[in-house]
């Protein structure tokens, strides 16, 4: 192959730019929600004069769905010129909150040396922009291409996937006999292939009491030093278990690749949105929620049993002890072989584009393979995008105009590999 589709995709910077920052001045936050479909609309535009039929989802009756805050996503195809796979781009479109500590206007898109800073730059509105000028220099070179491309941008990601990629799984767009390879852009760096991730399982902890007077606490029965009780029984004995699991998965950073838990939030007593003084009370419920990823090494059912277990055993030997265990979420880890076609491609383009081999890796938390993967059935897909994953979440998110092109390239030189004759 001739670097005639490197060049043409570096020609694009001042169009990966203004893709970016057009994205990022549509301000999706999750929660709630908002503007879905105006940046689904913007993509319309953007992708309409490449000959793309736009489809634009809403994900009815999905968690978080409603009349004022739907949840829409856009699945753009080109169809090629003669049968063969179709290559499809998955990118989410939602957005965290902004958060404090910010030194930079979080929609405003700025630049500063090589990088353009707002939240979502870098996770995940970078990629989509560098995946899309991707396809294009693939298609001003190729017009005459075997299969078909498509271009995603979902909903809620953010939240768990499923007024997105979850909602067009069930519907069969991400079914195999439609779609054969999937190259989600997250954050995972340019020179590396992510395969998969550990799995999740959330969960509501409620330890019970008996409320009374606040002067008199022996009369009641505490909910919150049960839930102490838990804690202790989590800092002593759980998490230096799961400490000790190690998973053979590419796992990053290195403290991922053990078992978690994370204690997600607590509250017991009296209303926090009360600003009067406190009312002098025992009280008679504590909760938590906690938030397990487990390595896949591990099975779901044992993850939720082994902390059943600790609070039964809580029970029979706390006096007065009660619980209430709920599970919120699940999610079981995915795990794409090095050896599935779109590994093998990438990594190709990688050493092409980049002149090294690319490293292998697995995501400390889930993205929406989960849902590709487990309710589409569809094996063959990574995460792989430019970004720093660090950078996700924090003030001052930001993505580098020249890791966008790198990705891009490889992602054109890709389609190079699986399109052309």
């Amino acid at each position: 192959m001739d670097d005639a589709i490197l060049h043409r995709t570096e020609a694009k910077r001042d169009r990966v730019i203004a893709l970016t920052q057009d994205l990022i001045r549509i301000p999706t936050l999750n929660p709630p929600g908002q503007f879905y479909r105006d940046i689904c609309e913007y993509l319309v535009k953007v992708l309409t004069p490449f000959n793309f039929e736009c489809k634009l989802i809403r994900a009815d009756g999905a968690p978080g769905d409603s009349d004022a805050f739907p949840r829409w996503n856009i699945v753009a195809r080109r169809e090629g010129t003669r049968a063969g796979p179709c290559v499809h781009f998955n990118s989410h479109h939602d957005v965290v909150a902004v958060g404090e500590g910010w030194t930079r206007d979080p929609f405003g898109g700025e630049i500063e040396d090589d990088k353009i800073f707002g939240r979502g730059a870098c996770d995940m509105k970078g990629g989509l922009a560098a995946s899309i000028i991707a396809v294009e220099a693939f298609l001003e070179l190729y017009p005459d291409f075997a299969g078909a491309i498509e271009i995603s941008a979902t909903a809620d990601e953010e939240s768990g996937g499923y007024g997105g990629v979850a909602y067009l799984a069930q519907k069969g767009y991400f079914d195999p006999s439609r779609v054969q390879h999937v190259i989600i852009p997250e954050p995972l760096g340019k020179d590396r292939i992510c395969l998969g991730h550990r799995g999740g399982w959330w969960a509501e902890i409620e330890t019970k009491g008996e409320i009374a007077h606040g002067s008199m606490p022996f009369l009641g029965n505490c909910a919150v030093r049960h839930m102490g009780a838990v804690l202790e029984r989590f800092e002593h004995d759980l998490l230096p278990a799961l400490a000790a699991r190690m998973t053979d998965m590419p796992v990053v950073p290195d403290g991922a690749r053990s078992s978690t838990m994370n204690i997600n939030s607590i509250h017991g007593g009296q209303a926090e949105s009360y600003d009067g003084l406190p009312a002098h009370c025992v009280p008679d419920s504590c909760r938590i929620v906690i938030d397990r990823r487990f390595i896949i090494e591990e099975n779901i059912e044992d993850v939720s049993s082994e902390i059943e277990t600790l609070l039964e055993n809580l029970k029979d030997t706390r006096e007065g002890f009660d619980y209430e265990l709920q599970e919120v979420n699940r999610v079981i880890p995915s795990m794409t072989p090095k050896t599935a076609p779109v590994v093998q491609t990438v990594a190709a383009s990688i050493s092409d584009v980049m002149g090294k081999h690319p490293s292998y890796i697995a995501s400390p938390g889930s993205y929406d393979q989960k849902h590709i993967d487990r309710i589409g059935k569809l094996k063959n897909c990574i995460a792989y995008g430019p970004g720093e994953l660090e950078l996700a979440h924090k003030p001052d998110e930001w993505i580098g105009i020249t890791d966008m092109i790198d990705s891009a390239q490889v992602m054109a030189r890709s389609l190079e590999r699986l399109l052309l004759p």
